[in-house]
């Protein structure tokens, strides 16, 4: 088993409410174009809050149509396996194929038992099924035969398996509002560990069903009563006015890769995982906590063998809750002390909403582009902050040089995460 010292993303690939591709996606960042919206609700019941960033206008044939770089067999594969797949099946091939052909994974360089597959998703079925209840009520025989696979999370592990040809390890993780962040961590362990040469992770798009919708209100954490005719101002991190997160929906992948695997296929990193971190709170509950979240920053710092003083952005959860915003910038304070005045911050559920499951992963690519393009996006909607000694993005994107990064993940559970990345 060959081992390697350093694994780096090689490619990435995005459909969000704010760009369905990598590029179209910074541009969105860079100008702070915000994907939340009024929701068109067509269910009933219909929930308190419909304000939501969702993939609008997303048709899954068109979509497909605009790789290149990918063969015809490929192609007529992707279409095959995506054309009567559920929602976020048809997400997670497109960002997939994305960060497939961004990688150059098509020179057929590795062999597919070196190749594993991490899809970051729970619960992804659940409008999916929410959908069919009235007509499986009418007359049972309706399901279609597939529906046994397409109910289970590791139908998209079986999909983008037989897709890519990935022959090494395949496994589902979910861990809340943090799974993004999960898959990445469990993907660099795989590769570090010389299991594989190469992994890709995928963040499944959440597709919340009005049920889900209405209890994450009811428990108080999804917000938007207060702008409820003015969505763009409804998800406000760190901000005085937050009441709670804005729902937001993408699917983001990112292929991980050992750094002797990319030199052999001449293929730069896009940035270093240099280092990451994954704690429990040994709590059942939604409160965070802010000894754990700085226990995972400090850990995650420590695995990458950097100081605080190297960090010079946090790519923060920063999910517009109350108690969320407040926890994590105490969390920040704890760890990063009189640097923070080096240290700057923003959310990018200012801009995509959070989107759950895949929220990691997009930060991911959020801080990478910010990372190569030199800029930092704008903290949308952040007027009187909720403390004073922490350095916020304000309401335009700065020309920012930034050598080492922070993204952190926090969820439900007691469930802590934080990654590290630098420049590649």
């Amino acid at each position: 088993m060959v081992t390697t010292n350093k694994v780096g993303i090689t490619g990435m690939g995005i459909v969000s409410s704010i760009g369905n591709d990598i590029s179209t996606f910074s541009n969105s960042l860079r100008n702070g174009t915000s994907g939340i919206k009024q929701a068109a609700i067509l269910k009933e019941p219909k929930v308190s809050v419909d304000i939501a960033a969702k993939i609008e206008n997303f048709s899954f044939s068109d979509s497909i149509d605009h790789f290149q770089n990918v063969s015809d067999k490929k192609y007529h594969l992707a279409k095959r396996l995506g054309r009567r797949a559920p929602f976020v099946i048809q997400t997670s091939i497109l960002s997939a194929l994305e960060a497939w052909c961004s990688a150059r994974l098509y020179d057929g360089k590795i062999l597919p038992e070196r190749i594993g597959v991490i899809v970051a998703g729970q619960n992804s079925t659940q409008n999916y099924q929410y959908d069919l209840i009235s007509k499986f009520k009418k007359d049972p025989e309706y399901l279609s035969p597939r529906y046994a696979l397409e109910f289970l999370e590791t139908n998209q592990v079986g999909v983008l398996s037989e897709l890519f040809d990935i022959k090494g390890e395949g496994f589902v993780v979910g861990g809340a509002s943090a799974t993004g962040n999960v898959g990445v961590i469990k993907g660099s362990q795989l590769v570090l560990s010389g299991i594989v040469d190469v992994c890709m992770v995928v963040g499944v798009a959440a597709d919340l069903s009005p049920m889900d919708i209405q209890g994450f209100i009811n428990i108080g954490a999804m917000g938007g009563k207060k702008y409820i005719n003015q969505p763009e101002k409804a998800c406000r991190p760190f901000d005085k006015e937050h009441e709670g997160f804005i729902y937001g929906q993408a699917s983001a992948c990112v292929i991980l890769e050992s750094e002797s695997s990319a030199i052999n296929r001449g293929i730069p990193f896009l940035a270093e995982v240099k280092g990451s971190a994954f704690h429990l709170d040994s709590n059942s509950s939604a409160n965070p906590n802010v000894d754990g979240e700085a226990r995972t920053m400090l850990s995650a710092l420590s695995q990458a063998g950097v100081s605080v003083s190297d960090v010079n952005y946090i790519n923060t959860h920063g999910s517009s809750s109350p108690l969320g915003d407040k926890t994590e910038a105490e969390a920040i304070q704890k760890v990063f002390k009189n640097h923070t005045s080096n240290l700057w911050l923003n959310s990018t559920k200012s801009l995509t909403g959070h989107c759950l499951y895949s929220a990691g992963l997009v930060e991911l690519i959020a801080t990478v582009e910010q990372m190569n393009k030199g800029f930092l996006h704008p903290n949308k909607n952040l007027e009187v902050p909720i403390c004073d000694d922490l350095q916020f993005c304000g309401a335009e994107a700065l020309d920012y040089h930034i050598d080492v990064a922070m993204s952190n993940s926090f969820g439900f559970g007691g469930i802590n995460t934080s990654v590290v990345l630098k420049r590649g």
